[in-house]
């Protein structure tokens, strides 16, 4: 059984995160979307968007869930939870109905943005995890001590 040596490793990660992916325009995708690569939006997405690399919506595109990215360039629609660990840049025609948390903010004239902002050092927010689901995080009630 061969294994990969680690330049073999390092030239498919790279060949990975500088591919692109496309969701066209008039295309609609019911589910979640986790890659490396860079991501191309002109459809509309129902469901969590999850990137190592950029991710891009087009002004046609629409996305209903919360968008994890190391980059993004919005000139679309969002409807939920923008987390860009380094640059997000807000195009002229984005709409955002949600919280954003960002390493840095560009906001072009015309893009209306409704929710709360964090920006700078994101502690907690520097990784992009794939693969990885949300775990039930409420929690338990704690039992009381018989009197």
């Amino acid at each position: 059984m061969a294994m990969f040596s680690n330049k073999d490793e390092k030239k498919v990660l790279e060949e990975i995160s500088s591919s692109t992916t496309t969701i066209s325009k008039g295309t609609v995708l019911e589910g979640s979307v986790e890659t490396f690569g860079n991501l191309r939006i002109e459809g509309k997405i129902i469901g969590n968007i999850k990137s190592k690399s950029k991710v891009v919506l087009s002004e046609s595109a629409v996305v209903e869930g919360n968008v994890y990215a190391q980059n993004a360039e919005i000139a679309g629609e969002i409807k939920g939870i923008l987390e860009v660990t380094d640059t997000l840049i807000l195009k002229p025609s984005a709409i955002i109905q949600g919280d954003i948390t960002t390493g840095k903010l560009i906001v072009e004239s015309g893009a209306t943005f409704n929710g709360n902002c964090k920006m700078g050092s994101l502690n907690n927010h520097n990784k992009i995890d794939l693969g990885e689901r949300p775990e039930n995080t409420a929690k338990k009630p704690v039992a009381e001590k018989a009197a």
